[in-house]
């Protein structure tokens, strides 16, 4: 079992595949690391060797930042727009979509499950 920035790596996938298990790595940045690294992208992620997995893991520490640390610095980012009170911030604060997007038929999954208002009663006569 590979296990690379506290992420056990699918065993059955290719090496470029596993490696986006990591949050911070796509397909073009775990590319990067196999072609640095010397390693086949075609090579499955059980198949690496010791030598393979330590090099990918210097390669990962050293240049690219992942998991713990990029998600810290996400939420400092995104707090930072709150705190000093820009237009992306005051989105964030309120739970609407931040990039442009409308809201009044769809963002269901920044706004949450609808609110519904009742109508008001007729009263009778």
């Amino acid at each position: 079992m590979a296990r690379i920035s506290g992420i056990d790596l699918p065993k059955n996938k290719r090496g470029v595949i596993g490696l986006t298990y990591i949050f911070g790595i796509g397909s073009a940045t775990a590319a990067y690391i196999l072609d640095k690294a010397g390693i086949s992208q075609d090579v499955k992620v059980s198949e690496w060797n010791d030598d393979q997995l330590a090099a990918i893991r210097t390669i990962i520490n050293d240049e690219i930042k992942v998991e713990g640390a990029l998600r810290s610095e996400v939420q400092l980012n995104i707090k930072r727009l709150m705190d000093i009170g820009c237009y992306r911030g005051l989105r964030h604060r309120k739970h609407l979509p931040v990039r442009g997007q409308r809201t009044k038929n769809n963002s269901r999954t920044r706004k949450g499950k609808r609110k519904t208002v009742a109508n008001k009663k007729k009263a009778t006569k």
